[in-house]
């Protein structure tokens, strides 16, 4: 096939090239061969044959040519449809000849020898007989066909020799020879349709310079060997590059559909977007951007485009529109664009690329201190010690700093430079929750009152008690709760390396945070809190600033019991005198029982708080239920529902907002009230904030001893977090039951009393 020059010669003002005085170069001609396949022959008797009713009138064509007449046909409208062939054949990549046959079915192979040899007789036969012209063979036989047809009248018949209107279908020999003929004479083709065709150029080369010619091109684009060729493969590379262009129909189409695309899914993806964009809204708009350009891109290049679709959607996220993705612990996006955190003791600088600044949700929220006697706004904290350490700091500093409270202990570190624990052991959850059943065991023993303590929960009011055992010297000692000793782990914290989150259930061993999340102020002694009045503390709602009473009932000794032990030395206590009681001793007069037992009740009050974003609180005096005293008397109902049943961490807020969005109120102290009696008060908080398997958190004590005496608070962390992340609130459509504090908070026992 030869290459298309231009159409006619450039003008120029110096010497011309032989080469432009030479008309455009020679288009090939297209012959089109098809595979061997079988032919149907129908046979209409009567007047529905093809002879136009005569029946014996021969067929002008056979089954073969006439298929390659309408394919020739077929063919031709399709590439004139295409304007692949025009008027001008200098203008197009390749011909089809006007008056020749260039479609050819290469026939299938006979079956029958001897049905073929008697049609090649007949055919012989009545060619003899209607035309003594002798027959000519090779290529001269096709001319002659060609010329008998024309003169027979028969215009666009050229299938071969007609004697009796019976065309002979031609070799394939016969079919090529009547194109190569007209390059061997050097006439060329003469394609050219219209009222003013162009000449066209032909020149037929030697073989040598043939062979020449196509081993220079097979060394230049296909072997690419010679290094001298380097710089000509390169040229030649990039004009097979334009030709590719230009032969490539379908690929050159695509292009053009898909560039027609690219703005409209542009345009797609940057409908209704905010200036600063998340990750999550990023994928949305590329995957209703795409479904815009799939819906107009076709054809090859519909690949190529679309990651080029993708490459400019996110250049233009990344530049200047990508929101931080960091996540506040109330799970609120940070509003500023990608920036930096600044490092310790490095000030925020905006017209930094990407700026340095702290993270901020715009979302403010007011708490009150470790105390609760002061209030303030807060920001939406974005780490464990903003939430639970920063703010309280800053508070502590103006109200709660001189007050007695009990530390939990930290990480002490040994060196100048400590790290946070590297790849902490990640635990199954199975193994997590087993530990938060261990934890869980003690305390929930602890809420039904085992028989090794001396206590019992009783309700308040003049309702009935339940004994706990006998309160005595001798066996005080047996009856004690032992402390398990604490293992070589626990004793021995690690100086180095330090927990970076809270800690919980799943946490390593040995190790503790640089900060505690937890807090425990003494607030002063018992008698500071005053049952008729209440907490005396900003935010509480109207009548829910009181504690609950927890009734314990401290049994003594009987009479009998006591007369049996008691010493029999001569002393005061063995000779008392007329109507005079012993020491210790209620009504030994008046004609009672020898079994009585003389009962003394200690009251503890306990309160667990619940603070809203709002800063309204309010006590809680069960899973579902607010405190709510209307007389000077206090709250009647008893602390055990709270006690002995798990505390939700969130509950609805009781002054809801005019959004449709619900408003939760938080754990956020619990109070107790601890009497001047020989009591041992065992304080041990476990919360878990989700659902399983999230970790059970406690502090970094887990037992508290509570000294007599006092009016304590413990203050819950704001946020919780593990070393994978944090525990976000509760949405609109979790359930807050997976939200609790365990029951077992708090362990009453005897004390040992002074020695006399």
């Amino acid at each position: 096939m030869g290459l298309k020059r231009s159409k006619g010669p450039k003008k120029n003002s110096g010497k011309s090239s032989p080469f432009q005085k030479q008309s455009p170069g020679r288009r090939s001609r297209v012959l089109l061969l098809t595979a061997p396949f079988p032919l149907v022959v129908l046979k209409v008797s009567g007047n529905g044959s093809d002879s136009g009713g005569n029946p014996d009138k021969p067929k002008k064509h056979s089954p073969r040519r006439r298929l390659q007449h309408a394919l020739e046909d077929q063919i031709y409208r399709i590439f004139r449809k295409s304007r692949v062939l025009t008027n001008q054949s200098s203008n197009c990549l390749f011909t089809v000849p006007a008056n020749q046959a260039f479609v050819y079915v290469i026939p299938a192979a006979d079956k029958d020898p001897v049905s073929t040899l008697l049609a090649q007789l007949r055919s012989n036969c009545v060619l003899s007989e209607q035309d003594p012209t002798p027959v000519l063979t090779g290529p001269r036989r096709y001319q002659q066909m060609r010329r008998s047809a024309r003169q027979s009248g028969s215009g666009g018949d050229s299938g071969g020799l007609s004697m009796g209107g019976q065309l002979v279908d031609c070799s394939l020999k016969e079919f090529l020879w009547q194109h190569v003929e007209l390059v061997l004479t050097k006439k060329g083709f003469d394609d050219s349709v219209g009222r003013n065709p162009q000449p066209s150029h032909f020149e037929l080369p030697t073989y040598t310079k043939w062979v020449q010619v196509a081993s220079r091109l097979y060394q230049v684009l296909i072997a690419n060997t010679d290094e001298e060729l380097a710089e000509l493969a390169t040229k030649v590379q990039s004009q097979v590059k334009v030709l590719d262009g230009f032969l490539d129909a379908d690929t050159k189409f695509s292009e053009n559909r898909c560039q027609k695309a690219l703005p409209l899914a542009h345009s797609a993806y940057q409908s209704n977007l905010p200036h600063n964009y998340t990750t999550t809204v990023h994928k949305n708009q590329l995957a209703q951007a795409l479904r815009v350009y799939s819906q107009h891109a076709r054809g090859v290049a519909f690949q190529r485009y679309a990651l080029q679709l993708h490459e400019d959607c996110y250049k233009f996220w990344s530049n200047g529109h990508q929101l931080c993705e960091e996540r506040s612990l109330t799970d609120q996006h940070c509003v500023h664009k990608f920036h930096l955190l600044p490092q310790p003791g490095e000030k925020p600088d905006m017209d930094h690329n990407p700026p340095i600044m702290n993270h901020n949700s715009r979302g403010r929220s007011t708490s009150s201190c470790n105390c609760g006697r002061k209030q303030a706004p807060r920001e939406d904290p974005f780490d464990v010690q903003a939430a639970n350490y920063d703010f309280y700091q800053i508070l502590e500093e103006k109200c709660c700093g001189k007050l007695e409270r009990i530390d939990f202990p930290v990480f002490q570190p040994s060196t100048p430079d400590p790290a946070p624990a590297s790849d902490p052991v990640q635990r199954l959850p199975s193994e997590a929750s087993g530990d938060g059943e261990k934890l869980k065991e003690p305390s929930t023993a602890q809420s039904h009152t085992p028989g090794d303590t001396s206590l019992s929960l009783a309700l308040s009011l003049g309702q009935s008690t339940d004994s706990l055992g006998t309160y005595g010297d001798g066996d005080g000692a047996e009856n004690q709760v032992q402390p398990k000793r604490p293992s070589l782990i626990d004793r021995q914290p690690s100086t180095v390396e330090y927990l970076p989150g809270m800690t919980h259930s799943a946490c390593p061993k040995g190790l503790l945070p640089k900060f505690s999340s937890w807090s425990l102020l003494k607030l002063g002694p018992a008698k500071s809190y005053n049952c008729h009045t209440g907490l005396e503390q900003p935010g509480f709602l109207p009548g829910s600033s009181f504690l609950l009473p927890w009734d314990l009932v401290i049994r003594s000794r009987s009479e009998e019991d006591a007369g049996l032990t008691e010493p029999l030395d001569g002393g005061p206590s063995s000779w008392p005198a007329p109507n005079k009681s012993l020491v210790g001793k209620r009504g030994s007069t008046g004609g009672l029982g020898r079994g009585r037992r003389r009962d003394d009740v200690a009251r503890v009050f306990v309160g667990f708080e619940y603070e809203d974003g709002r800063g309204r609180r309010f006590i809680s005096s069960g899973p579902d239920k607010i405190v709510k005293a209307l007389g000077p008397g206090g709250a009647k109902d008893p602390a055990t529902r709270v006690l002995n049943t798990d505390m939700p961490l969130y509950v609805p807020s009781p002054s809801q907002g005019r959004g449709l969005k619900p408003h939760f109120a938080q754990l956020a102290r619990l109070f107790i009230v601890v009497p001047d009696a020989p009591l041992e008060i065992t304080l041990n908080p476990q919360v878990q904030p989700g659902p399983p398997p999230c970790p059970i958190f406690h502090p970094e004590q887990t037992e508290v001893a509570l000294p007599p005496d006092g009016f304590w608070v413990l203050r819950f962390p704001y946020s919780y977090a593990t070393e994978r992340g944090p525990c976000f609130p509760p949405k609109e459509n979790q359930p807050l039951s997976n939200y609790k504090v365990l029951r077992g908070v708090l362990r009453a026992a005897t004390a040992n009393p002074p020695p006399q």
